[in-house]
């Protein structure tokens, strides 16, 4: 997929490669928000290109207007407020979760296929790079049985209704494969508008909360994300 076949707004993108033997990944990074429907209809080509062995992998940096997307799993009863943001339904994994400024939305087009074909392996090494990245800022986030993203103890607030240390989602995941070749991906909570998080119940848990690098008391920037998730890239994605 050519660079200009991207929406409008991803135009004024800076670009780099990195190399690892014969696989070539295109790093991609949009100045401005992008709007959902036009960052589907890019990812789903690129995604196309990378099947057809036309166009090299991408790792997409975005951001996107406030909004709730639906994932396959979404239950209608956890969409608390449906006429707060707009609501899209997507054909990845999961349930509902919210993009908006200050979010660092990480779109993978990935060759799962040149990658092991082993999607439980690939989401586990999204884990993982979701971890490094954090662990970059002294963040230490874990994975929980059951509970899909990257989750933080927090032992700043009180224990839970059962007992248990509060811990709060500072990422979520979810992907699709199509011929074998990921879209969708990560979002890390940079210093988005946690209360918009209120609209819905996210990823389907009441029990425990959202947060963000700067909810944690990090005064991290966007570019400061983008820094540590192509450092540690390699280190969790060798061909």
């Amino acid at each position: 997929m050519r660079f200009d076949n991207f929406p409008r707004a991803c135009q004024t993108q800076t670009r780099n490669s990195v190399a690892k033997r014969d696989i070539m990944v295109e790093w991609i990074t949009s100045s401005g928000l992008v709007a959902y429907p036009d960052a589907c209809a890019a990812m789903e080509a690129r995604a196309e290109a990378i099947a057809r062995g036309e166009a090299s992998e991408a790792i997409w940096l975005l951001e996107h207007p406030p909004l709730y997307t639906a994932g396959t799993s979404a239950q209608a009863a956890d969409l608390k407020d449906p006429s707060r943001f707009p609501v899209h339904t997507t054909k990845r994994g999961g349930q509902y979760t919210y993009h908006g400024p200050g979010q660092r939305v990480v779109y993978v087009m990935l060759d799962v296929g040149r990658r092991g074909r082993d999607l439980r392996a690939f989401v586990k090494s999204l884990e993982a790079w979701v971890i490094a990245t954090l662990d970059q800022f002294n963040i230490r986030g874990e994975i929980r049985e059951g509970r899909v993203g990257v989750w933080v103890v927090r032992d700043d607030k009180p224990l839970t209704a059962s007992g248990a240390a509060a811990e709060d989602k500072i990422a979520a995941i979810g992907i699709r494969l199509r011929k074998w070749v990921s879209f969708h991906g990560i979002s890390i909570n940079v210093e988005p508008d946690l209360s918009h998080f209120d609209g819905i119940v996210p990823c389907g848990i009441q029990e425990h909360g959202v947060t963000s690098l700067v909810d944690l008391g990090l005064p991290v920037a966007m570019e400061d994300v983008d820094v540590a998730l192509k450092k540690t890239f390699p280190c969790i994605f060798s061909p």
